[in-house]
């Protein structure tokens, strides 16, 4: 074990790390550099090798080198934000993580692993700018965002699901209170947001959307709540998007993917109404309408250590669960003719429908992707179509394969497609059942499905 992890072979390990690693003795000279970092940098290792930090980094200084910084304090910091100019000129933004280096108790050196934001970092600006001219604009001349284009009557269905959830969001429309928005990818969460911001009183005034697992903790802190000059590196006098969504509705969706640290600022400024942009004494008031939209649930996401149980109380005032498509199959077929209108008229396409085999795939297939996934199997087909009808042989591969294992199961025992996959779906109850010493919600989790679905095909097939 000692020989496999000899200088050699450790260098050549670290020469793999996706992340840029620096390693500066206690004098903060340059004593390794692995390739990930030599590439962020756009550095020679061989140049820099035994030269002061400072040398190969002519813009940092020993308040705003983390490596100095963590040289001087004695303990880690990190995940923290860095804009610097190499001694090439170039500009590079990472989020560093930065650990001292000991030696019987001394300081030694420091270790740095880095990752690089600069594009993400400067498209993110570019962003916001563009935001803040956009909906500065409209809010000074009172115009209703064109991309805020969903409404309750884009939200296709019968079910008794979701005739109740928009019930419920059209009164919640009508008020200012926080919402919790609940569902599994692809459910048409921003649909539903987009819907209740349109029904509602705020619905001339800005809708801004930040997705809050997109970007790293640091750009997100100062995408919501804005910068000043000089508050980093760097950073100019933007405004946040919850100075941008004044007087509208701000949607965080993946809230549960935000930095807990990042989580008490949000609480804060939802209580207090004012927000405080970064490097700023200041604070200005804000009048905006949070939605805020999980991808688990969140009493899980609060267990899991995700959400903070203080945001998660004032976020909730109204949530609004979202089903997954399995549980309101009986939508399906409106889901399908919808967007089958839809593609007919981006495609160019005359299509009547689809075969009585695809309709039951289509029932008895549990849509892990939800509408989102249904929505790119009809695209998908309508591509490639070439009669009125979408059949079996304009299925993307994964529902043929499930097609194809039903079809064997009926054609090894004589049976209509429609009654094997009646007989696949008893024989998945009837296991799930047997699994659980027949206790109905154990079953019910274990298929997935909810309680009431289950007791109702527990009663349809009269197990």
């Amino acid at each position: 074990m000692k020989n496999l992890l000899n200088e050699k072979n450790m260098e050549i390990i670290l020469d793999y790390v996706s992340d840029g690693i620096q390693i500066i003795d206690k004098k903060g000279r340059i004593v390794y550099c692995n390739r990930t970092a030599a590439i962020l940098d756009d550095i020679n290792r061989e140049d820099v090798i035994g030269k002061h930090v400072f040398h190969i980094y002519p813009s940092l200084k020993e308040h705003t080198s983390t490596l100095f910084r963590v040289l001087e304090v004695g303990v880690p910091i990190y995940n923290v934000e860095q804009t610097f100019t190499n001694y090439k000129g170039k500009k590079i933004t990472t989020i560093n993580s930065t650990l001292p280096i000991k030696v019987n108790g001394r300081i030694a050196g420091a270790i740095e692993i880095s990752r690089n934001i600069t594009d993400v970092k400067a498209l993110s600006e570019k962003v916001i700018d563009l935001q803040s001219k956009i909906y500065g604009d409209r809010n000074k001349v009172n115009i209703k965002n064109d991309e805020v284009r969903f409404s309750f009557d884009d939200i296709i269905g019968n079910s008794k699901e979701i005739l109740k959830i928009k019930s419920i969001a059209a009164k919640a429309a009508m008020t200012s209170s926080p919402i919790l928005v609940c569902g599994d990818t692809g459910t048409g969460k921003e649909l539903l947001v987009q819907a209740i911001h349109n029904a509602g009183l705020r619905r001339n005034n800005s809708f801004v959307a930040q997705n809050c697992a997109a970007l790293p903790s640091n750009l997100l802190e100062g995408i919501l709540f804005g910068t000043v000059k000089g508050s980093f590196t760097d950073a100019g006098d933007r405004p946040g998007l919850f100075e941008l969504a004044n007087g509208g509705t701000l949607f965080l969706d993946e809230i549960n993917s935000m930095p807990i640290q990042l989580q008490s600022k949000l609480l804060r400024v939802l209580q207090d109404g004012r927000v405080r942009r970064l490097g700023d004494i200041k604070t200005t008031k804000v009048d905006v309408r949070v939605i805020a939209a999980t991808n688990i649930q969140p009493q899980e996401a609060v267990e899991k250590g995700y959400l903070r149980k203080d945001l998660y109380y004032r976020i909730n005032t109204l949530t609004i669960d979202l089903p997954d498509l399995k549980d309101r199959k009986e939508d399906i077929p409106l889901l399908t003719e919808h967007f089958i209108k839809k593609y007919n008229k981006v495609l160019y396409r005359n299509v009547k429908g689809i075969s009585g085999e695809v309709a039951s795939i289509f029932q008895s297939y549990d849509w892990p992707g939800n509408i989102r996934e249904l929505e790119h199997v009809i695209e998908g087909a309508m591509n490639i179509i070439d009669g009125p009808i979408i059949t079996i042989d304009y299925l993307p591969k994964n529902l043929i394969k499930f097609y194809e294992k039903v079809s064997t199961d009926a054609v090894s025992e004589k049976l209509p497609l429609k009654v094997a996959l009646e007989k696949l779906e008893k024989k998945m109850i009837k296991d799930a059942l047997k699994r659980t010493d027949n206790n109905i919600s154990q079953a019910a989790l274990f298929l997935e499905i909810p309680r009431q679905t289950l007791q109702y095909k527990m009663k349809k097939y009269e197990l």
